[in-house]
């Protein structure tokens, strides 16, 4: 069966910062909760301001969409703070209450609680934070959480010294339960086994991919791959499949693993980018996202490498917009039970262009990276320009033929991005469709 793929950009915003980390809250009263970290350098200017200082902003959006002419992300809150390296919520409420946790360039794990308010309101507020070091940064972070389990909360996190520290939160308190040196250089990224909270995998600067036991303690760890050529960025155990771990490194690579055999990957894609994050989708087994640095946002579809297959995962769908390093990603768990807009006919579009231009000087002139078509964001007057006329990107390289869960008959998800230099963060839906069906 053929399968039609469409994204299509909601809504820019400018984040003013640079913008590394995106995400939605997963807690279900909150799915439409979105939180988006900053990361600013300012480099000293003289002899005696030689030492680089890191400033952040932290964002807290809702997603509302009341139709077409109104930007749906509204902002309900910007915390100045340090320099964010990674922002991960917890996947269970504590106390009742969603729980942001924060990566910071002071070295500092910190964590928010989403409070509402009696008029119906929303904010972060500080909950607990603790240094895993002096003179390093903490560069990522994640929850033992990601099967929906609230009996043992854990945190796990790496820095820049090479070392991975375990958390746990009782009470509303951080508390140390341990720390080792894991990697020569900066470990990138650390992350629990959802099926297993006692396993843990990390990512170096060194190339190299670990995981440990902490059953038996950090004193070695219980595999390490050099499979990765570069430094390894990213690390996502699938919370559908047991064993199923996803990487990505700076050499381009995406590799999916069974944890049980570490020699060799099920399956390895290249994307044509350092890959910073990856993303499994919340429900959709299959689906993984992927932040590619130099090379965008992209969807794989590894039903394929997951039921033993050869061959890499294919692209099902491109996110094409930013115009800077891809680095932050996330699905959100809304339901977009409202019908997609459709693209008009060729005579429509044309009698819509005057439209456009009618509404004068635009403020904000987003042109993608293959200049092959605009998105018009904002008129002068502030009011909300959505896109009616913009071209599709181009269809992702064919792959072996494509055999989705039976029990959808098309896919709509709802997906935030942000890139780097441009400070820009993107809320943007991503539709997918059998070709017989009528646009979802």
């Amino acid at each position: 069966m053929a399968w039609k793929s469409r994204t299509r950009s909601l809504q820019v915003f400018d984040t003013e910062l640079s913008a590394d980390t995106v995400e939605w809250c997963p807690v279900s009263s909150d799915h439409d909760v979105l939180a988006c970290g900053t990361y600013q350098l300012h480099k000293g200017v003289g002899e005696d301001d030689a030492t680089p200082s890191r400033t952040g902003r932290l964002y807290l959006f809702e997603f509302r969409r009341e139709g077409p002419m109104i930007p749906p992300l509204t902002e309900l809150q910007r915390i100045d703070t340090a320099a964010i390296l990674d922002l991960k919520w917890c996947h269970v409420p504590v106390s009742e209450r969603p729980v942001l946790g924060m990566a910071a360039a002071t070295g500092e794990l910190q964590l928010f609680t989403l409070s509402g308010s009696q008029d119906g309101g929303r904010s972060l507020q500080p909950l607990s934070s603790l240094e895993v070091g002096a003179e390093r940064l903490a560069l990522s972070l994640d929850w033992s959480t990601g099967r929906l389990d609230s009996s043992d909360i854990r945190v796990v996190c790496s820095d820049s010294a090479g070392c991975v520290s375990v958390l746990s939160l009782a009470e509303g308190a951080l508390t140390a339960l341990s720390q080792w040196k894991a990697h020569d250089f900066e470990a990138w990224i650390s992350a629990f086994s959802y099926w297993d909270t006692q396993l843990l995998y990390s990512g170096g600067d060194d190339c190299k991919l670990k995981g440990w036991d902490l059953r038996v303690g950090p004193s070695s760890p219980t595999f390490t791959s050099k499979r990765h050529s570069m430094g390894v960025c990213s690390v996502h155990s699938s919370p559908h499949r047991e064993h199923i771990v996803a990487t990505g490194s700076y050499d381009e690579q995406v590799l999916l693993w069974d944890g049980r055999s570490m020699k060799r990957p099920l399956s390895e894609t290249p994307l044509g980018g350092g890959v910073w994050r990856l993303k499994w989708h919340p429900t959709n087994q299959h689906l993984l996202l992927a932040a590619c640095m130099h090379n965008d946002f992209h969807v794989l579809h590894c039903q394929q490498a997951l039921e033993g297959g050869e061959g890499a995962c294919p692209v099902v769908a491109s996110y094409i917009l930013h115009n800077s390093l891809a680095y932050g990603a996330d699905w959100s768990r809304l339901s977009l039970e409202d019908p997609a807009p459709r693209s008009p006919p060729p005579a429509a579009a044309a009698a819509e262009e005057p439209l456009a231009e009618s509404v004068g000087h635009l403020r904000i002139q987003y042109e993608s990276p293959t200049a092959s078509f605009d998105t018009s964001l904002e008129d002068d007057a502030g009011r909300y320009i959505p896109e009616v006329a913009a071209a599709a990107p181009p269809p992702p390289a064919a792959g072996p033929p494509l055999h989705p869960d039976t029990d959808a008959a098309s896919v709509s998800c709802l997906l935030a991005s942000c890139s780097f230099y441009d400070h820009m963060l993107h809320v943007w839906r991503w539709d997918w469709t059998p070709e017989e069906a009528e646009p979802c």
